[in-house]
C-alpha cells in the first residue's frame, strides 16, 4: 500500500513539474516508470492485461466519451471513422507484411496480430501536448473521436489474428461476422445500459451521490455485458458514454454535474497517471522475457526501431491521403470542410500518433500457449516490439509536436461563429427565454419594470463575475431556479439545431448556469 501511495505521489509531483515546463506529463511519467525500474530492490511490477481492460480502461473510455462532442464527432466522421477503421487495418495490413519480410519466424498472422496491436495511437498524449499550445478545435476533435473508436478496431483486429495464429487458418467469413457483431452488439448494449441509467435517475429519487456512484459504476457494466455476449465493451462503453452525456442536461440537476464533473476529472488524471507510469514499470518483465528467448536486446530494439518507422511512415501517407481523397471526394458529395490549407494541416494530423498503454496491455493478454497446447510463437518479441513502439513514438513525437505546431502557421479555420456573435445570441436567447416563461406562467406582474426583469435575467452571469454583488431581482428563489431551468434547456436545443455554434461556449454557460443555480441553494 504503501509503493501504491509513493506512485500517486510521484504521479503529482512529476504532472506539476509538467506543466511548469510544458512538457506533457504522460512523457514524464513514462521516463520516470523506466528509472525507477532501474533501481536495486525496487519492487517488479507485473502489469497484468485485466487490470488494463477491466479496471482502467472502461472509466478511460468513458470519461473521454463524457467530455466528447457529439456534434464534433458528427460532423468530422468521415475523417474519424477513416482513421479509427481503415487506416488501423492498413496499417495493420502494412506491419504484417513487413514484419513477414524481415523478422524471423513471423508468419503473416503474427504480423497482422503485431500490427492490429501497435496500430491505435493514444489520444491522451496528444491532448496533454496540445494543452501547451495553441491548435483549432477541429484537430482535438478529430484525435478525441479517433480514439474512442481506434482501440476498438484494433482489439478486434487481434482477436482474429489470435484466431488465425492458433488454428493456423483465416475463415474470412466467420471473422467478417465476428467483426459485425462485435460493432453491433457493443453499441447496442452501450444504448442500451445508458437508457437504462436515465430511466433510474428519471424514477428514482436519487442525489447528487448517487448519481456519481451510478456514472461511476455504469462504464463497468456496460463493458462486461458487452464483453458478456461476444461484442465490444469499448464500442459499448463509448456510445453508452456519448449518449448519457447529451442527455444530462435533461436528466440530472445542477448539483449532479458539477459534482460528476469534478469526480470524474480526479479520477481520470489518477488512472492515466497510472497507465503511463506502469508502461515505464514494466521494463523489467519485458526484457525478461526476451532474454528468456535468447534473443539478442540489441537486435528486438533494431526491429522495434524499424516498426516503429514503418507505423509513423503509414499514417503520415494515410493523413496526406485523407486531405487528397477530400479534395477529390467535394466534387460529388458534401463534405466537412472542402477547402484545402497546405500541408501543415495533414502533416501535424499525422505527426500525433503517439502509441499508449492499450497496445501494452494488448500485447500483453496474448496467451501463453495457443489452442493446440503449444507455446505461442513469438509472444516476448511482440511484447518487446509494443514496448519500443510505445517509447519511441511518446518521445520522439511527444516531444517535437509542441515544437512543430508552434513553427508551422495553421490556417485560422472558420468552423463556427465568432465568440462575440455567438456569446451575443446566447444571451439574447436567454432573455427571451426568460420573458416567455413569466408570460406563459402570468408572473410578469412580479417583474416592477422591463429594466428590472434584464437585470433578473442577466444576474447569473455578472454575479460570478463580481464578487458581493447583491441580487438586483424581486422573484423568489423557486422562480429563479425555474427559470435558469428553462434557460438550460434553451442552450441545449440551441447547440443540437445549430451547427454553427461553438458548443464549448454554449458548455461554459450551462456549467455558469449550474453554479448560478447552485449559489441559491445557499441563500
Amino acid at each position: 500500500m504503501l509503493f501504491i501511495i509513493s506512485l500517486v505521489v510521484i504521479i503529482c509531483m512529476l504532472t506539476m513539474l509538467a506543466n511548469k515546463i510544458k512538457i506533457a506529463y504522460p512523457i514524464l511519467l513514462v521516463l520516470a516508470g523506466l528509472a525507477l525500474s532501474l533501481i536495486p530492490g525496487m519492487p517488479q511490477i507485473k502489469v497484468e492485461p485485466e487490470w488494463i481492460f477491466i479496471i482502467f480502461l472502461p472509466p478511460l473510455l468513458f470519461e473521454a466519451a463524457s467530455g466528447a462532442s457529439w456534434k464534433e464527432l458528427w460532423k468530422w466522421r468521415r475523417i474519424i471513422l477513416s482513421f479509427a477503421f481503415l487506416v488501423v487495418f492498413i496499417t495493420a495490413c502494412v506491419v504484417a507484411l513487413v514484419a513477414n519480410a524481415i523478422l524471423p519466424g513471423f508468419s503473416i498472422a503474427l504480423g497482422f496480430l503485431l500490427g492490429g496491436i501497435i496500430s491505435p495511437p493514444d489520444a491522451v498524449s496528444a491532448q496533454a501536448i496540445m494543452r501547451f499550445v495553441k491548435v483549432p478545435k477541429r484537430f482535438s476533435s478529430i484525435l478525441e473521436g479517433e480514439s474512442l473508436f481506434n482501440d476498438a478496431s484494433s482489439l478486434i483486429i487481434m482477436r482474429v489474428a489470435l484466431v488465425a495464429v492458433g488454428t493456423g487458418q483465416f475463415v474470412w467469413y466467420q471473422a467478417a461476422g465476428s467483426f459485425v457483431w462485435m460493432l453491433v452488439g457493443g453499441l447496442l448494449v452501450g444504448l442500451l445500459v445508458a437508457w437504462v441509467m436515465i430511466k433510474l435517475h428519471h424514477y428514482l429519487p436519487t442525489d447528487d451521490k448517487v448519481d456519481v456512484v451510478f456514472s461511476l459504476i455504469s462504464p463497468y457494466i456496460m463493458y462486461i455485458a458487452a464483453e458478456e455476449v461476444g461484442a465490444s465493451g469499448v464500442i459499448a462503453v463509448v456510445s453508452g458514454g456519448l449518449l448519457l452525456n447529451t442527455r444530462n442536461v435533461l436528466f440530472m440537476d445542477s448539483t449532479s454535474r458539477l459534482s460528476g464533473v469534478s469526480v470524474w476529472h480526479n479520477f481520470g488524471f489518477l488512472l492515466n497517471g497510472l497507465v503511463f507510469l506502469l508502461i515505464g514499470l514494466d521494463l523489467p518483465e519485458v526484457v525478461a522475457g526476451i532474454r528468456e528467448d535468447g534473443t539478442s536486446l540489441v537486435t528486438a530494439t533494431w526491429y522495434g526501431l524499424l516498426i516503429s518507422a514503418v507505423l509513423i511512415f503509414i499514417r503520415m501517407v494515410c493523413s496526406y491521403g485523407a486531405i487528397m481523397i477530400t479534395l477529390f471526394m467535394r466534387r460529388f458529395i458534401k463534405v466537412a470542410d472542402p477547402n484545402y490549407y497546405g500541408l501543415h494541416v495533414p502533416f501535424i494530423l499525422g505527426w500525433s500518433g503517439m502509441r499508449g498503454v492499450v497496445s501494452l496491455a494488448a500485447a500483453l493478454s496474448i496467451p501463453m500457449v495457443t489452442e493446440a497446447g503449444v507455446p505461442f510463437p513469438e509472444r516476448s518479441m511482440i511484447i518487446y516490439i509494443t514496448f519500443v513502439v510505445i517509447l519511441v513514438t511518446l518521445l520522439l513525437q511527444g516531444l517535437t509536436l509542441p515544437i512543430l505546431i508552434e513553427r508551422m502557421k495553421l490556417p485560422a479555420f472558420n468552423d463556427y461563429l465568432p465568440e462575440q456573435e455567438t456569446e451575443s445570441i446566447i444571451r439574447k436567447g436567454l432573455a427571451d427565454v426568460s420573458l416567455r416563461y413569466l408570460r406563459e406562467n402570468e408572473m410578469c406582474e412580479l417583474i416592477s419594470d422591463s429594466q428590472h426583469l434584464q437585470s433578473m435575467v442577466s444576474h447569473w452571469m455578472t454575479q460570478l463575475e463580481e464578487e458581493g454583488q447583491t441580487p438586483l431581482y424581486d422573484a423568489s428563489n423557486e422562480l429563479y431556479s425555474n427559470i435558469l431551468d428553462q434557460q438550460r434547456l434553451y442552450l441545449y436545443h440551441l447547440n443540437k439545431e445549430h451547427a454553427n455554434i461553438n458548443e464549448d461556449i454554449v458548455n461554459r454557460f450551462i456549467q455558469r448556469i449550474d453554479l448560478e443555480q447552485e449559489r441559491l441553494k445557499y441563500e
